[in-house]
């Protein structure tokens, strides 16, 4: 069985990537096929790349590597031209386009969905207005370019034989914007990594890459209004100036820090607080691997990770008050499970569950088209065989 798998870009190392280092376990024989390709060799290798990777025409045209978004209207159409007539076996990691590479009746393609586009759909106008381009005749062409990709997005959904969904909001998202099912697996976490510690240190933290919609701006003003309680802040990004110039005193923002520092800082903090509408929310589940109880925005995948009243609390509005209310609550005594418990609920996000799923579901999923493969050939054999003897019925 030849196995193909596709990515969108490999730039840098994400959830995705993780998601795709465990793809390549499952197959480690597998040819990896994407739009563009820049990673080090040595970056390759570590997330389980052993052959050559395959990329599109875009991969060549000017600052492909690390412009590569500016190509988004070039994107349907370069992924369209990667060949899969080779393989039984396609399985895409999508995220933007990867899933709609062209394939045959019979060939098998399992989509790994992260999320439909996210700029296309309903996330629209939020990323139009963070970037400025909510108005103006540049809006108007990109919202033309949106219309296509959308319209490429719903088409090439149907060649998909199977959908998989990062959460059950990704799984509701799949069948709203495709009207298709979707089953649920959680993706791989690093839960072994993000070990354990019951003693908790007197501050809070936060961290993520510092982007609008992670909401980071909102925790620090919330923050500002509960001056006798320490928030941490760890990440980089676009607005750290921002957040940086109008800085309380009770919040310290520490920028970017080491991998081993970062799972020192999280497992000491009393609570991690996380404002982001997240597909699934990886860190939020570290912190809960290290038994650090979660308060967070109720919405998205953060529902099926952190449980309401149980390792964390939950607040349902993108607003500072809303983090006030629930910060105040879990320092008032809310009764949540211990460290030790909140260790164990995050136990079943590990890379390892995730790789016995996925290979489980594969499996079932080949067994079964092989079955209907051969049923088909079966039931065309037949009727090609009522037709030669109809025909020559006719001609006797």
């Amino acid at each position: 069985m030849r196995v193909a798998v596709v990515h969108d870009w490999l730039t840098e190392m994400g959830g995705a990537e993780k998601v795709l280092k465990s793809i390549l376990n499952i197959f480690p024989g597998a040819d990896v096929f994407t739009l563009v390709n820049g990673m080090t060799p040595n970056k390759l290798e570590s997330i389980g790349v052993k052959n050559e990777v395959t990329t599109s025409f875009i991969q060549k045209l000017p600052f492909a590597k690390t412009k590569y978004r500016n190509y988004l209207p070039l994107m349907p159409m370069a992924i369209q031209q990667l060949d899969m007539s080779q393989y039984d076996l396609i399985i895409s990691s999508s995220y933007c386009v990867a899933k709609g590479v062209i394939t045959g009746p019979d060939q098998l393609h399992i989509s790994y969905c992260h999320s439909p586009v996210r700029y296309a759909w309903d996330l629209q106008n939020q990323y139009l207005k963070e970037s400025g381009m909510d108005r103006g005749l540049k809006s108007f062409f990109i919202r033309y370019v949106l219309n296509k990709i959308r319209n490429f997005d719903v088409r090439s959904s149907f060649a998909v034989d199977h959908f998989i969904a990062n959460s059950t909001f990704i799984k509701r998202r799949i069948n709203k914007f495709y009207g298709r099912n979707a089953d649920v697996i959680y993706p791989p976490v690093d839960t072994e990594g993000f070990a354990l510690r019951e003693e908790k240190d007197n501050y809070f933290i936060t961290c993520s890459r510092l982007v609008p919609y992670k909401k980071v701006d909102l925790i620090v003003n919330a923050f500002r209004e509960m001056p006798d309680r320490q928030l941490l802040v760890i990440g980089e990004g676009p607005d750290y100036a921002k957040i940086k110039a109008n800085l309380p005193n009770n919040v310290t923002l520490l920028g970017y820090v080491e991998y081993k520092e970062l799972i020192v800082y999280i497992q000491k903090a009393k609570a991690f607080v996380y404002a982001a509408e997240e597909d699934f929310g990886i860190v939020p589940v570290e912190a809960q691997a290290c038994g650090t109880p979660v308060i967070g925005f109720g919405k998205g995948g953060l529902v099926d990770t952190v449980k309401n009243g149980e390792t964390g609390i939950h607040f349902y509005s993108q607003t500072s008050a809303s983090i006030i209310e629930a910060v105040n609550k879990f320092s008032d005594g809310t009764e949540l499970q211990s460290a030790k418990e909140i260790s164990a609920h995050a136990k079943q996000f590990s890379t390892a569950r995730f790789e016995l799923q996925l290979r489980n579901y594969i499996e079932i999923k080949m067994n079964d088209h092989h079955e209907a493969m051969g049923t088909a050939h079966s039931e065309d054999n037949k009727n090609n065989l009522r037709y030669i003897h109809r025909t020559a019925a006719s001609a006797g």
